[in-house]
């Protein structure tokens, strides 16, 4: 799930930033002690690492767990936090080797060791929850401790390891806190962040203090954060409008974005990254009426991504035809070459040829935030009105239950939105079409993995891109997903607090230390 605010070289790769802003150079003070108020529509499905692998559980992890590595505010380069050193043992990219810091500890006190490194990334590869990041580390094949030393035994060269180890998935927790093969359960966390978690109430707010004893890149925080979880981005606007929150990140309703504008009052702005993508997700098992390539292609072919774009986003998103999007190095549109403009005959004729009766009944699963039901009904009416396919939807409101639904197969195609871990195109193709993927699809083929495992072989990630071109056309042929569109990413805040212009960059890691109180 999740850097930087303006352009972007990232080992040979390019993300593109844009940025607006209205933001200026203003004094801070301690804050007075007063907590800061953000506001977001995302959900903590879990306070373990092991058990979450989405944007409102990384935003809180990276606050309060901490891992061997980092990206530091505007870098695009892991650098230690929790380890003093890390780096490529050998030429084969096989072996990675950390050196833990001698002085980080748990906010509960204990010492942070090897041990416990080891134990964290073991326990997601026992526990592998279907909403866990298990798929993230696909060539992590063992871990050892040596006194202050973290050795990584990959299975395959991955120069992308580095970028792995320094997201919310690598978070380290107490071994003697967390179990070995279940979640953690409770609202209790032993991490070493930046904050602790001073109180949780699931769906409604996490209270969180600086955590003085934290030692790594991040600073320490003058000021502690209050985070309102709001059900739905109408309620996270009328949190705005009634003062109760003073930073809004993740999803401000698409008729409030497309009004922003330099002259609005007590409001600051900033829309960067662009690299958030929302796609639509086919269960491909034998028995579902999606599990024919045939059927996923019509779909493609019909699907008006342009009118997306403009009727429900207000222009607010941008269609996108590949899985990796515009401003990631190896992006190109497999999809549009394909299918350059919406085409019923098109899809009529893929379907007769492949011997498939209309009309294709299909249930397509939505989670209820945002704007994601008015999507799921105007593709709904884009797909009927060619009289090829039958669509019903299948709104549900817990965030959990959708996850569980679309794990179990319970929907015949699900729309997901998906944020980058880092900025590599490997991490908008491995973790969702690779092996043991986290869309929980049913999806697998040999050559794309073997495609995968070969672009991560690569420590000059220009030299994987005709690699990455033959995987995007593949998977452009068979759609196991099929791309929709991908957006900036938003934030909003008051003029009493700074800082706001660094919480995010779009990869869905929130820098709350770097907020302050005029």
């Amino acid at each position: 799930m999740r850097s930087v605010r303006s352009k972007v070289i990232a080992a040979g790769l390019v993300l593109g930033v844009a940025g607006v802003a209205t933001w200026q150079l203003l004094p801070q003070d301690d804050g007075g002690g007063k907590a800061i108020r953000v506001g977001t529509s995302d959900v903590v499905s879990s306070l373990d690492p092991a058990g979450a692998y989405d944007a409102g559980s990384w935003a809180l992890f990276s606050n309060v767990y901490q891992s061997l590595l980092t990206i530091r505010t505007g870098s695009d380069t892991p650098v230690p936090d929790a380890a003093s050193s890390c780096k490529f043992v050998g030429d084969k990219l096989t072996t990675y080797q950390c050196e833990l810091r001698p002085d980080v500890m748990f906010s509960n006190g204990r010492a942070i060791t090897a041990e416990d490194v080891k134990y964290s990334f073991d326990r997601i590869k026992a526990i592998n929850s279907d909403q866990g990041p298990a798929p993230l580390f696909n060539t992590l094949a063992s871990v050892k401790a040596e006194g202050n030393t973290v050795i990584f035994n990959l299975s395959a060269g991955d120069a992308t390891f580095p970028f792995k180890i320094a997201t919310g998935a690598a978070s380290i927790v107490d071994k003697d806190k967390y179990p070995a093969k279940a979640l953690r359960e409770g609202d209790k966390v032993d991490g070493s962040g930046p904050f602790t978690l001073d109180g949780y109430t699931p769906g409604t707010s996490a209270e969180l203090k600086p955590n003085t004893a934290y030692k790594g890149q991040a600073k320490i925080s003058k000021s502690p954060v209050t985070v309102r979880y709001f059900k739905d981005s109408a309620e996270l606007e009328q949190g705005w409008k009634d003062h109760a929150i003073e930073v809004a990140h993740r999803d401000m309703p698409p008729a409030v974005l497309a009004a922003l504008n330099p002259g609005l009052e007590d409001t600051r702005y900033q829309a960067s990254g662009g690299t958030e993508t929302r796609s639509m997700v086919f269960n491909v098992r034998a028995g579902s009426p999606v599990a024919q390539p045939a059927v996923r292609q019509a779909v493609a072919a019909v699907l008006d991504r342009a009118k997306v774009a403009a009727d429900i986003y207000k222009g607010t998103v941008t269609p996108l035809y590949s899985l990796v999007p515009a401003g990631i190095a190896a992006h190109n549109t497999p999809f549009f070459d394909a299918w350059p403009s919406p085409n019923g005959l098109t899809a009529k004729k893929l379907l007769k040829d492949a011997g498939i009766t209309n009309p294709v009944a299909i249930t397509l699963g939505v989670n209820v935030r945002g704007s994601n039901v008015a999507e799921a009904e105007e593709i709904k009416k884009q797909l009927e009105s060619t009289g090829l396919f039958h669509l019903t939807v299948k709104p549900v409101q817990e965030w959990a239950d959708f996850q569980k639904g679309y794990a179990a197969g319970e929907y015949d195609a699900y729309t997901i939105g998906w944020i980058a871990d880092f900025p590599d195109a490997d991490n908008f193709l491995a973790p969702l079409v690779g092996a043991d993927s986290s869309m929980n699809n049913g999806f697998s083929d040999k050559t794309v993995d073997e495609l995968i495992t070969r672009t991560q072989s690569f420590s000059d990630r220009g030299a994987a891109a005709n690699d990455f071109r033959d995987l995007q056309k593949l998977v452009a042929q068979q759609v196991p997903m099929l791309p929709i569109w991908q957006k900036k990413d938003y934030v909003m805040s008051r003029e009493a607090v700074t800082g706001a212009q660094h919480l995010s960059d779009g990869t869905g890691v929130w820098r709350l230390w770097e907020l302050n109180r005029l």
